[in-house]
């Protein structure tokens, strides 16, 4: 069976993607399967770029096709922020309740009218011989005041997308990957795979 890298830790991230990719018909690797690379400082100033140097460096150590996500939630109140420190915005080591939290703080007495914001995800998947290919998802919506729902991760509590009276917490994967930003930037990469693993498994 041919393999395919995520350039991850992250278990909700695996979870998410892996379901996404159930049809491609390839076992989905983790970082946890090679811990001889050690961490991937993703220090770019865009989520493009962290993605790509995920991707790159887990190809490279491991000689396998990888892909690489780097995710960021845009405020529009606070100017794109949290941005590509969305994961730590908090501190390095903050948790996904403590990124919440602090989200929470900054937009206090924000009006509703002026809490925007937006998902963003930036996938890379680099493969011997075929250099790298991107992909992008956007999910538009708003911040509320205070977590809804126990699913999902990250700020799916505080996330509620425009036309949705759900936040990506209280979705059910299935629903959540139909319209969130990691499941369109999915869809975009699905063909993408698809044809270079078919092309693989002809040669």
């Amino acid at each position: 069976m041919k393999q395919l890298v995520l350039a991850t830790h992250n278990r909700d991230k695996t979870r998410e993607i892996s379901a996404l990719l159930f049809d491609l018909g390839v076992g989905v690797l983790t970082l946890d399967e090679f811990p001889q690379i050690g961490p991937i400082p993703e220090d770019a100033d865009t989520l493009e770029g962290n993605a790509l140097l995920k991707a790159n460096a887990v190809s490279r150590a491991t000689g396998l096709p990888a892909l690489g996500d780097d995710t960021g939630l845009e405020v529009h109140f606070l100017y794109g922020d949290p941005g590509v420190y969305s994961s730590r915005y908090s501190g390095e080591h903050g948790s996904y309740a403590e990124n919440v939290a602090k989200l929470i703080a900054k937009m206090k007495g924000v009006p509703p009218r002026r809490r925007a914001a937006r998902f963003r995800c930036a996938l890379a998947f680099v493969a011997p011989g075929i250099g790298v290919r991107m992909a992008e998802g956007l999910c538009r919506g708003n911040i509320l005041e205070r977590p809804r729902g126990t699913g999902g991760f990250g700020y799916d509590p505080v996330f509620l997308p425009a036309g949705f009276d759900r936040t990506l917490a209280e979705m059910d994967l299935s629903m959540k990957n139909t319209i969130s930003h990691r499941g369109l930037a999915m869809q975009g990469m699905l063909p993408i795979l698809r044809e270079y693993f078919q092309t693989e498994l002809r040669t």
